[in-house]
């Protein structure tokens, strides 16, 4: 979406999960690499990790920019404060994700998005019985309002939202939107992970439905798509039999060209693999 870019919070203490939720596996890869995926998919702009001073991240692609709170232990709206100045001059608007939410949907994101697109400054969705200010979209003019809370002490969204024009989505709002109705229905962009239970109930559930196809050498008598569920490229490749590395290409949904067997994937995407070498 024109203008737009993505910022995820790595950061917090993840006190009930017992260990750093940026970090959990998700079907080989983790669960911050999915977000920034998901987020750079939607977006089509940056994305930026804001994680705590000195924290440790699993590996990232390489256009992925880090940067670290200035002060440690000052929540969400510091986060927001240094994501949204990181990226000043680059981006309008910015869809915000705390690192655990891995059934978020790019449909669900543009739809946030959009809101400030039309006018408002913070688009936030009440869905699943809660507003969700860590699955929502802002201004990047807003990081000088939100720096100036925490100087002030007031660290809760909220005081934010207090200072300017806010469209709530609640969800006859969002699924008014039919793309996304029809990709995720119940909303479940907006589940998070807080405990280990919560994660192995997550981490259980099989992969998004995806369409597979391949073509060329790799056909090989399969050239009729194929149904299967995967989280990720690699895992649709080794559904459809392909062995994916440097002799093959993805092409996501027609147009995003990929070697990178992590790449995301949500319900409603065809993968097309094909043969990277001439002649394939």
């Amino acid at each position: 979406m024109p203008g737009s870019a993505g910022v995820v919070l790595a950061g917090g203490r993840s006190s009930r999960m017992g260990s750093p939720k940026a970090a959990l596996e998700w079907h080989g890869s983790t669960l911050l690499r999915r977000t920034v995926g998901i987020l750079a998919r939607a977006t089509g702009g940056p994305v930026v990790v804001v994680r705590a001073p000195g924290q440790e991240l699993p590996p990232l692609p390489p256009d992925v920019e880090i940067i670290s709170d200035p002060r440690e232990g000052r929540g969400p709206v510091q986060g927001l404060a240094a994501g949204l100045d990181a990226l000043a001059g680059r981006a309008d608007v910015a869809f915000v994700s705390s690192t655990d939410l891995p059934f978020l949907h790019p449909a669900f994101v543009r739809r946030v998005l959009r809101a400030v697109h039309e006018g408002a400054d913070v688009g936030l969705p009440v869905a699943r019985g809660y507003p969700q200010p860590l699955a929502a979209a802002y201004r990047t003019t807003l990081a000088a309002t939100a720096e100036r809370l925490v100087r002030e002490e007031r660290l809760r969204p909220a005081f934010l939202f207090e200072t300017c024009t806010v469209a709530r989505l609640d969800e006859a709002a969002l699924t008014d939107d039919p793309v996304l109705a029809a990709l995720d229905p119940g909303l479940e962009s907006v589940v998070n992970i807080n405990e280990p239970e919560d994660y192995r109930s997550a981490r259980s559930r099989p992969g998004p439905e995806i369409i597979v196809q391949r073509f060329g050498v790799l056909a090989n008598g399969h050239r009729a798509a194929e149904t299967v569920r995967a989280a990720t490229v690699a895992e649709a490749a080794a559904a459809a039999g392909v062995e994916f590395g440097a002799h093959v290409t993805a092409a996501l949904n027609g147009d995003q060209i990929t070697r990178d067997g992590q790449t995301p994937l949500v319900a409603g995407d065809t993968v097309f693999f094909l043969s990277a070498d001439a002649g394939g």
